[in-house]
C-alpha cells in the first residue's frame, strides 16, 4: 500500500474513491465532518442523528453524496469527545481500515489523524496508527492454502492523510513508522501462523538469512548443534534432544548504515532474545490434546524478534541491536528430558528439571548468558512463557518483569505510545525461595503459586551482568477460537522502545 499526505483544501472538492471523517458518539461532528455537512446541505448531520451511534471504531458509508466530489463518505465513530484518547483514535483507525479492507479501491483519503486527543498524542503517532491499521487490516494468511484469494477485496492501493501544509513532514514520518511496524508484524504473524512441520528451527534460520540478504544493515550467523555444544549450552540442548529436528541458535546483528553525527563512540547495543520453540508438546510432561495445535505459536518470541528486525531495517534505526534466538522443538521421545534430570547451563549453574513443559526458560537462560559478550546497554527477552501470565493478565497486556526500574518504565511508556500495552509484575527475591532444589542450584519450576513470577525469577538468575527485562507474551502473541491467529505483538512495543533509544 502506498501512503501520502495532501494539504488541507475544501474537503468537498477532494477527488477520492472514499473520504473518511470523524463523528462523536453524542452526535456532534468534527470540523471536517461539519464542512461536508455544509456542502451536502445538512445530510451528514441528519444521517448521524437518525442512523449512526458513532461508538469508537464504528463506520457508516454514504455513496455519491450530492455536493461532495468523493465517491464515498465514510463516517467513523470516535466515541465520546471527552474520552477521545490515543487508544480511542487507534480503535477508530482500525475500524476505518477494516471497512476499507472490504473494498477494492484505487485510493482513499482520511482526516482522522488531524484530530487532537485528550491525552496529547502527536500527529506523528496518529499517522503511524493510520498506516499500521491500514496494512494490518489487509493481512491475509495463505501460505498453506491450495487456492489463493487473488480476487478478494484488499483495501485501497493508496491512502492519503489530509493535513495542514506545515504538518506534512511530521505526518510522513508517522506513516513511514506505521508502515514499517505493520510490515514487521506481518512477518511475525506469518511465521506464527505457519504449521510446525513447516516452520522448524531451520526454517526460522532461513528467514533470518533472508532478512540479511534483503538489508545490508543486518548480518546473521547460524550456529548448529556442534557449535552450540562447544558453547556448553547444556540447558538449551537438553530441550532439543527429544526431537529429530536439529536445533539452531540464530544471531542477528543490526548496525546503522551511518553512525549518528556528533557521537564519538556508538552506544552499546540493545539485545533482544526471542524464545524459538517451534512446537511445544510439553516433552515427557506432555500437554493435554485440546488446543495443543496452538503450541506452534510457542516461537512467538522468536517471530517478534525477526519482525522487529524487519521493521528497524526498513526505518534505518540509528542504534545497534542484536537478536538472539535459541530454537528447537520440545517433544516426548526416548531421548527427551525426564522429570528429575539435572542439566548444566552455559553459566555453569545446574538445573533440576521438575517439569519438562517448563522448557522455555531452559533455552532462554543459555541465550541470556551468551548475551553478556555484547556488553549490552539492555537485554529484553520475549517469550510465550507461562499460562499463569494469561490467568493473571488475560489477552490485553503482556507481562513485564524487570530488575531495572528505568528500563521497565521505558518499556511501559513504549507500550502505551504504540497501543501495545504491558503491565509490570512483581519480581521480589522472596519468590526465589520457590526455586530451591535439593539436587541442583535451582529447579526449573516453583510450583503453582505465582507461576509467571517464578519463571521470571528463574531467568533473572542469568542476567546479573546487565540491565534486563522479560516480556511474557503468552496471552498476547496469538488469539484462539474462531479468530485463531498470530497478532504480531509485541512488535509495535519493541519498535517504539528502540525508536525512543536512538536519540
Amino acid at each position: 500500500m502506498e501512503f501520502s499526505t495532501q494539504s488541507t483544501v475544501s474537503l468537498h472538492r477532494i477527488k477520492s474513491a472514499a473520504l473518511a471523517v470523524g463523528v462523536y458518539a453524542d452526535g456532534s461532528l468534527t470540523p471536517d465532518a461539519q464542512a461536508l455537512d455544509r456542502a451536502s446541505q445538512g445530510l451528514i448531520a441528519d444521517v448521524v442523528k437518525q442512523d449512526f451511534r458513532a461508538s469508537a471504531g464504528a463506520t457508516l458509508t454514504l455513496h455519491r453524496v450530492a455536493g461532495i466530489t468523493a465517491s464515498r463518505i465514510i463516517l467513523v465513530g470516535l466515541g465520546q469527545a471527552a474520552d477521545y484518547t490515543a487508544a480511542a483514535h487507534a480503535k477508530a483507525e482500525r475500524g476505518l481500515a477494516a471497512a476499507l479492507a472490504q473494498l477494492s479501491l484505487s485510493d482513499a483519503a482520511s482526516t482522522l489523524a488531524t484530530l487532537p486527543t485528550t491525552d496529547a498524542s502527536t500527529l506523528q503517532s496518529r499517522a503511524r496508527q493510520a498506516a499500521q491499521a491500514a496494512i494490518s487490516a489487509g493481512y491475509r494468511y495463505d501460505a498453506t492454502l491450495s487456492k489463493k484469494e487473488d480476487k478478494a477485496p484488499s483495501g485501497p492501493k493508496k491512502l492519503t492523510l489530509i493535513v495542514a501544509r506545515n504538518e506534512a513532514a511530521e505526518a510522513q514520518r508517522g506513516l513511514a513508522e506505521g508502515a514499517a511496524i505493520a510490515n514487521g508484524m506481518a512477518l511475525t504473524r506469518t511465521l506464527g501462523n505457519l504449521p510446525g512441520n513447516v516452520c522448524t528451527p531451520s526454517y526460522l534460520a532461513d528467514e533470518a538469512k533472508k532478512l540479511a540478504s534483503s538489508y545490508d544493515t543486518i548480518k546473521v550467523q547460524i550456529l548448529e548443534r556442534k557449535q552450540i555444544e562447544a558453547l556448553k549450552m547444556g540447558s538449551f540442548l537438553s530441550v532439543a534432544k527429544g526431537s529429530a529436528e536439529p536445533p539452531r541458535f540464530i544471531i542477528l546483528q543490526y548496525k546503522p548504515a551511518k553512525a549518528a553525527k556528533g557521537k564519538a563512540k556508538a552506544a552499546q547495543p540493545i539485545v533482544l532474545v526471542g524464545k524459538g520453540i517451534t512446537f511445544d508438546a510439553g516433552g515427557i510432561s506432555i500437554k493435554p490434546a485440546a488446543t495443543m495445535d496452538e503450541m506452534k505459536y510457542d516461537m512467538g518470541g522468536a517471530a517478534s524478534v525477526l519482525g522487529t528486525f524487519r521493521a528497524i531495517a526498513e526505518l534505518g534505526l540509528e542504534r545497534e541491536v542484536v537478536g538472539l534466538i535459541p530454537s528447537c522443538e520440545n517433544l516426548p521421545s526416548g531421548t527427551a528430558n525426564k522429570p528429575g534430570d539435572v542439566v548444566t547451563s552455559m553459566s555453569g549453574l545446574t538445573i533440576e528439571i521438575l517439569n519438562t513443559d517448563a522448557e522455555g526458560r531452559l533455552v532462554l537462560c543459555d541465550a541470556l548468558t551468551y548475551a553478556e559478550r555484547f556488553k549490552p546497554a539492555a537485554v529484553i527477552d520475549i517469550a510465550t512463557l507461562t499460562g499463569a501470565c494469561v490467568v493473571a493478565l488475560g489477552h490485553v497486556n503482556s507481562g513485564l518483569f524487570s530488575t531495572d526500574d528505568t528500563l521497565a518504565q521505558a518499556l511501559l511508556d513504549a507500550g502505551r505510545a504504540a497501543q501495545d500495552t504491558a503491565w509490570r509484575m512483581p519480581l521480589e527475591d522472596a519468590y526465589q525461595e520457590q526455586l530451591k532444589s535439593n539436587f541442583a542450584d535451582l529447579a526449573n519450576i516453583g510450583g503453582p503459586p505465582a507461576g509467571s513470577v517464578t519463571a521470571a525469577c528463574f531467568l533473572s538468575r542469568f542476567t546479573q551482568a546487565y540491565s534486563w527485562a522479560h516480556l511474557d507474551i503468552a496471552g498476547t502473541a496469538w488469539r484462539g477460537g474462531k479468530d485463531k491467529g498470530s497478532t504480531g505483538r509485541p512488535v509495535p512495543l519493541l519498535v517504539q522502545y528502540l525508536l525512543s533509544q536512538q536519540a
